[in-house]
């Protein structure tokens, strides 16, 4: 058995990327033969090994349109090795990518990853369209990652049948205790609740940030990661009167990440639209037993990904006011926040690890090639 991942960029800057790149690691630290081609975003264009039986291809791109890199070069090394592959899973959206599927003259199975609906280019949709039809005609099984986005998804409505779920799932993150004291001394008596992410306008930051000033001064927001609505955000933070509750840390190292999730009573996510389709993060708090604080995004995973109840409070979108509530709840007593505690890290190892979403793939591309052998 030989995988493609396909699709996106190299090196990596979002979600789906390392989706691609957990997923071609994993099948080769299993022994199957996993590549991953993409476009180059950075000039380099040199294969990587990542393992024995697993390397990235990167492209030559010539312009970025649309959040789309452009690049010629993915075609025509598609068409050169596709023959090679048992299986092409590509990851959606990504019109580079399928624009080279079309082209490749590819005849084996294929897998298409359903991330996310196209929501905001709508320009690009509109041309998009044919070719994004094609495509899910073309695919042999559609994978999204909760079953309320695949479910909901206005793309996939008549082909329910071919369309399953495989949660994303990671390696636990490891308990640093010593960086985490460090953390914590920073903030002597408060309660610290984290969101990290890019700060731009789907995550809903003016509604985290407005949530601050419903709760007592016993309570700390730090925001992790960086993007283009920061100076608006830090403004937004004086005219509230919260600039000293409220902590921009900018770009946080990987080896720092878990050190902020450990050191935090609660992470919140404030996300407002679908764009947020399912939301790493809540899964890399939860392998730390840190509760939850989501939104119920229409249409999106988000509220799946935290059971209500269990691994946090889910709340309504936009409303700074029951963000606050549902904090406040989870931290009402010592039992309170334990019991969440609890069923955060029980969620994470049932549901949410990399072991077990690796072995799930092996499984669906087993099935899928036996049935064509079959």
């Amino acid at each position: 058995m030989k995988i493609l991942q396909l699709g996106k960029f190299y090196p990596i800057r979002g979600g789906v990327e390392k989706v691609m790149e957990i997923f071609t690691q994993g099948l080769a630290e299993r022994g199957f033969a996993s590549d991953m081609l993409c476009a180059s975003h950075d000039g380099e264009t040199e294969d990587i090994l990542l393992a024995e039986h697993s390397r990235i291809f990167r492209t030559k791109s010539l312009v970025k349109v649309a959040a789309t890199m452009i690049s010629p070069q993915m075609i025509l090394r598609l068409r050169r090795i596709c023959a090679d592959y048992d299986i092409i899973h590509i990851h959606h959206p990504d019109p580079m990518a399928t624009l080279a599927l079309f082209l490749s003259g590819y005849k084996g199975k294929v897998v298409l990853h359903w991330h996310s609906d196209i929501l905001k280019q709508k320009v690009l949709l509109r041309f998009f369209d044919p070719l994004q039809r094609w495509l899910i005609h073309r695919a042999d099984l559609i994978l999204g990652t909760t079953p309320v986005y695949v479910s909901e998804s206005p793309f996939l409505k008549k082909v329910q049948a071919k369309t399953s779920y495989l949660p994303i799932g990671v390696d636990p993150y490891p308990w640093l205790s010593d960086e985490i004291k460090t953390i914590r001394e920073q903030y002597p008596g408060k309660k610290i609740i984290f969101n990290m992410g890019r700060l731009v306008p789907y995550k809903g930051y003016h509604h985290l940030i407005e949530m601050v000033t419903y709760l007592s001064e016993d309570y700390v927001l730090l925001i992790g990661g960086d993007g283009p609505q920061r100076a608006e955000l830090e403004a937004y933070t004086h005219r509230l009167g919260v600039v000293d509750r409220v902590k921009f840390l900018g770009f946080i190292p990987d080896k720092l990440k878990p050190a902020y999730f450990g050191a935090c009573d609660v992470f919140c996510l404030s996300s407002i639209i679908k764009t947020e389709a399912y939301a790493i993060v809540l899964v890399e708090a939860m392998s730390l037993a840190r509760p939850v604080v989501a939104t119920k995004i229409p249409e999106s995973g988000v509220s799946w990904v935290n059971e209500d109840g269990v691994s946090g409070i889910n709340v309504p979108v936009e409303d700074a006011r029951a963000l606050a509530d549902a904090i406040e709840h989870i931290c009402a007593s010592p039992d309170d926040w334990a019991r969440y505690s609890r069923g955060a890290r029980q969620r994470f190892f049932e549901v949410f690890t990399k072991d077990e979403m690796i072995n799930s793939l092996i499984k669906i591309y087993s099935d899928l090639l036996n049935v064509s052998h079959s």
